[in-house]
């Protein structure tokens, strides 16, 4: 089995623009509450090259008023993982692997910290339902790119000594953001 985990991946799926039903479990992103394999509720796909799969990404919400002829925005960005579109592969998955998903929806949260500072420095326009989009969809693109450099870089979490410094530089990333909703 040892041989067969190191020839398997985790990755991390970025969902994005998805609609869910109401009914579909979210949980939103927590310092004080880590990933367990027991999030994972989803069925895992037939393949053979991967063993675990967290489902990830942001979500926003905004309301906009007008004030003195200015407008304003109150907005809601967060970091979601989907439980029920995610899924390892028990036989295959470790302490490292479940890491490694961890630092997926850890990335996730600092690119929704990311969109909540750009949406609070933008000056919207009356076109301000294009323009959150625009941001939006940026941020998503800029966190694709770096989620897929994070797998490129710890080869999938195979690369330990890599996996643990990925693991060092985002946890010290997240102290430095600040986590507040505007």
């Amino acid at each position: 089995m040892g041989a067969l985990k190191n020839s398997l991946w985790a990755f991390c799926l970025l969902v994005t623009g998805m609609v869910f039903s109401q009914e579909e479990e979210i949980m939103v992103w927590d310092a004080d509450r880590k990933l367990q394999w027991s999030d994972f509720k989803g069925s895992y796909f037939k393949t053979e090259w991967a063993a675990a799969t967290t489902a990830s990404g942001i979500s926003y919400s905004f309301s906009s008023f007008k004030k003195d002829g200015q407008l304003y925005l109150d907005f809601v960005v967060q970091s979601e993982f989907y439980p029920n579109k995610s899924w390892y592969r028990p036989e295959l998955c470790d302490s490292i692997i479940l890491s490694h998903e961890q630092l997926h929806f850890d990335i996730s949260e600092l690119y929704a910290r990311k969109m909540r500072e750009r949406l609070a420095k933008t000056q919207f326009t009356m076109d301000a339902k294009a323009e959150v989009r625009a941001i939006y969809k940026s941020i998503l693109k800029e966190l694709s790119n770096f989620q897929n450099k994070y797998d490129r870089e710890t080869n999938f979490s195979r690369d330990l000594q890599k996996q643990l410094l990925w693991n060092q530089e985002i946890k010290a990333a997240l102290k430095e953001e600040k986590p507040s909703q505007d």
